[in-house]
């Protein structure tokens, strides 16, 4: 559940002369037409119908013309559409070849740059470079629901350092694990991965009546900040990330058993560690902060 205080309403302040015509119904009807275009339900293809919120997302963005933006999945360009009219240069992935078309008619900007590929298959540390220069980077997009987490935990963990934030829109439920403090209900192992890599925030929710077609779910726009610098400091950092996975891998078992069944390292001596931390012996992954299991981690490396 949403924490409404986290909730950034300013950027939902009245904005009369906003207009964007790749959200309008019957330009995405007749792009449709033309093109002879079906959504694509297994690429989650849901396109926005409301230009205030593809705007809201740019302005919360805070890009300006000394930025480069990386988009994943432009759609018809919708919010492609408003990053060109605000950053210095706009790259935008796309991995279904029939947008590709329509994406040529509906994005006429010489600072915007279409390429036809999977993002899971590219290397950001060339990509970036060659695109931007030496420009900092923000990834801003709507993301595919169906390979939301994939795509945030590779920009996390492979993020090169002119990548400096991250806002996108993804289904609310993720929104809120992203986001989720340690010990609430709606934690998981990519809440403490995201809390590692960056300061995250929930910015704004998104009706599903947004959208053509119309989704099941509620959506809502997420920055995280990347850091400079980890919050916690550990000695062996995939060590840790891996006691995160399997104790909230099993996060009805206590951590002691959750890790202990992987076989890895004897319950008893996992046990042990907890009770150096001052920890109780039964505690379960959920109530654990990053700082106890980076703590965990060393102690279990000695």
């Amino acid at each position: 559940m949403i924490d409404e205080r986290i909730i950034d309403y300013s950027l939902l302040e009245q904005e009369p002369h906003i207009t964007n015509p790749l959200c309008e119904r019957e330009t995405i009807n007749e792009l449709r037409r033309r093109h002879v275009f079906a959504f694509n339900k297994g690429l989650g293809q849901n396109f926005l119908v409301n230009a205030r919120i593809p705007w809201q997302i740019v302005r919360s963005a805070g890009l300006d013309e000394n930025w480069g933006a990386l988009e994943i999945g432009p759609g018809i360009g919708c919010l492609t559409y408003e990053l060109a009219r605000r950053a210095g240069r706009v790259l935008a992935v796309e991995i279904d070849q029939n947008l590709l078309p329509i994406l040529a008619e509906t994005l006429p900007f010489d600072n915007v740059e279409i390429l036809h590929a999977d993002f899971m298959d590219l290397d950001l540390h060339d990509l970036l470079p060659r695109c931007f220069g030496d420009a900092p980077v923000a990834v801003v997009a709507n993301l595919p629901y169906y390979i939301t987490t994939p795509i945030v935990m590779r920009l996390l963990e492979n993020a090169p350092k002119q990548l400096r934030s991250i806002t996108v829109m993804v289904q609310l439920e993720v929104a809120e694990r992203l986001c989720a403090p340690p010990g609430t209900a709606d934690s998981g192992a990519i809440s403490l991965a995201v809390q590692y890599y960056a300061q995250p925030r929930i910015l704004f929710k998104v009706p599903a009546a947004n959208f053509v077609p119309m989704p099941k779910v509620e959506s809502a726009v997420v920055r995280m900040d990347l850091r400079d610098v980890p919050p916690v400091q550990c000695r062996d950092v995939k060590r840790m990330f891996s006691l995160i996975r399997q104790g909230y891998g099993q996060r009805r078992k206590t951590l002691v058993n959750a890790v202990g069944n992987q076989g890895d390292i004897a319950k008893s001596r996992i046990g042990d560690a907890l009770e150096t931390l001052r920890l109780p012996r039964d505690i379960r992954a959920e109530r654990m902060t990053l700082a106890q299991f980076a703590a965990l981690a060393d102690l279990l490396a000695e």
